[in-house]
């Protein structure tokens, strides 16, 4: 999916995403175990027509797309069926009659998938892995904190040699990834390499680990610190790590604040607003409408954290929640937006579990920006665009750790809108002090580099 409870006794959740490729987020009520439906037999019957149910009872559009929904429920009910994934397929297909993307079927595992994925954690050991892009090996970029791997004594730079026997070369990044994920408790085999060409092997036994979703530097840009936070996606632990990242930055007295949603597919609705939240006192967040017509509106309470100078970056990745936050810090005036036009997806879909443990994703309102701006397939327009040719967009996907450096042309330009602010603030000495843009590269120079 490059993601207002509503009264059902499926588990349901509003969220945000901007592909349906993508991982959405999904948080679970302390309810829901007591109120989880019970298993119907095997009957895909019984399935089908819930999932008709939740379509007709939430779908944004009561008109369904032109679509003749009771005939629809009396086609999927009148067919014989001799197996679930024959069921499932001929659901997908009445789904697909609404032409929306975003209103879809998993099965269970699709949907099993989904909930770990977007929940913001997985079974592992907690390692994040690379393909060392000279050697092609699979390397270890850092162990993460508190995880079994750091407790194991797993180093950044150790090689991934083979997995429960299995040769790594030529292994992809997210195939190695899914052999090392698996059931909490179980344990996984590591061949590792380090130094001087030597190796080990090493069990590792698996646990629940709580993935990071936002990293952040303090970046020494001549005589300004600029606080870079990089938030990945909008998981269940997005908000408190943001938070921890905004007040550890504040605490190593930055002057300003550069917040990188580029590659942002989405996720949970709320924490997009409670991030928003992090930066404004007061304004609109944004606007949802539902089927019905009814406007709610999200308004910022005085509770931000900082009120230092703030630019987001974003791209045609940067999908759904990253539009709601952008779009909420840049209608207030609380940011400038730097790059490109994002993706434009201004749907909210609900999640729903079947009683199969097969799953439903539902688009069940619009939202707008604060300014009343539908950004439907048009997406944020940026306050400074910036554009890239095909060479530089490959060369940062190729390395990201050139993000937030003087070769990422996003990031200099982000410091180039800041330095009025940074001027203004109300240091005495801040009029004095040397700009940016004599101590860093142009964006063009360091496209270049």
């Amino acid at each position: 999916m490059k993601q207002t409870s509503l009264p059902v006794t499926i588990l349901q959740t509003t969220f945000v995403a901007g592909f349906v490729t993508a991982t959405a987020v999904i948080h679970v009520p302390t309810s829901y175990s007591q109120n989880k439906p019970q298993p119907l037999h095997d009957n895909p019957k019984q399935v089908l027509d819930e999932a008709w149910q939740l379509v007709n009872r939430h779908y944004v559009d009561e008109n369904f797309n032109a679509v003749d929904w009771q005939a629809v429920r009396q086609q999927l009910l009148a067919q014989n069926y001799t197996s679930k994934t024959q069921a499932y397929n001929a659901l997908r297909q009445a789904l697909s009659q609404l032409q929306d993307p975003y209103t879809r079927f998993m099965d269970p595992e699709q949907f099993s998938s989904l909930t770990s994925q977007t929940a913001g954690q997985l079974s592992g050991i907690g390692i994040r892995l690379e393909k060392d892009t000279v050697t092609q090996v699979l390397t270890i970029v850092e162990p993460l904190p508190n995880s079994p791997a750091l407790k194991a004594g797993l180093k950044p730079g150790d090689r991934i040699l083979a997995i429960d026997g299995r040769p790594t070369q030529p292994m992809d990044v997210e195939t190695a990834s899914a052999m090392i994920r698996g059931r909490v408790g179980s344990s996984v085999k590591l061949q590792v390499g380090r130094d001087n060409n030597s190796s080990f092997d090493i069990s590792i036994q698996r646990a629940m680990i709580a993935l990071s979703t936002v990293s952040s530097q303090v970046h020494q840009e001549g005589d300004y610190r600029i606080g870079y936070i990089h938030l990945r996606e909008f998981t269940a632990h997005a908000t408190e790590q943001t938070r921890e990242a905004i007040e550890a930055l504040k605490a190593d007295h930055v002057d300003a604040f550069v917040l990188d949603l580029r590659g942002n597919p989405g996720g949970l609705m709320g924490a997009s607003i409670d991030i928003a939240q992090m930066w404004l006192n007061q304004g609109l967040i944004v606007q949802t409408v539902d089927r019905q017509g009814n406007n709610k509106a999200i308004r910022a309470q005085p509770l931000a954290l900082t009120d230092l100078p703030l630019a987001i970056l974003v791209d045609n990745e940067s999908a759904s929640s990253s539009e709601i936050l952008a779009g909420a810090l840049k209608d207030n005036h609380r940011a400038q937006v730097i790059g490109s036009p994002t993706f434009g997806k201004a749907l909210v879909q609900g999640v729903h579990e079947l009683s199969d443990e097969s799953g439903l994703t539902i688009t069940i309102a619009r939202y707008y920006t604060p300014n009343g701006t539908d950004i439907n397939h048009k997406g944020i327009v940026p306050d400074v665009s910036v554009a890239l040719t095909p060479e530089q967009l490959e060369n940062l996907a190729r390395n990201p750790r050139l993000r937030g450096t003087a070769n990422d042309p996003y990031y200099m330009r982000a410091l180039q809108s800041l330095q009025p602010h940074l001027q203004s603030q109300a240091n005495p000495s801040s009029a004095h002090r040397p700009s940016i843009g004599t101590l860093l590269p142009t964006p063009e120079k360091a496209s270049q580099r």
